[in-house]
């Protein structure tokens, strides 16, 4: 398995955690997701290749910002 870290803004709490864990779970390829918000990371796991497109599109729907 794959693994990309992204760093996001905005997130406060678990709720932001949930959110973001749902929407990205749907991405295509994606087996994992594990979103921090003490830390403002986005773990996630992956079997081939990730469109970071769509989740950069997910993220910033929701509200957040993809910082790094």
């Amino acid at each position: 398995m794959n693994v990309q870290y992204l760093k996001v803004a905005g997130m406060h709490c678990k709720s932001c955690e949930m959110l973001i864990k749902d929407e990205l779970s749907e991405i295509e390829n994606v087996k994992t997701v594990d979103p921090d918000h003490k830390t403002g990371t986005v773990r996630i796991g992956h079997e081939g290749s990730l469109d970071i497109g769509k989740v950069s599109a997910a993220i910033t729907e929701l509200g957040f910002k993809i910082i790094g």
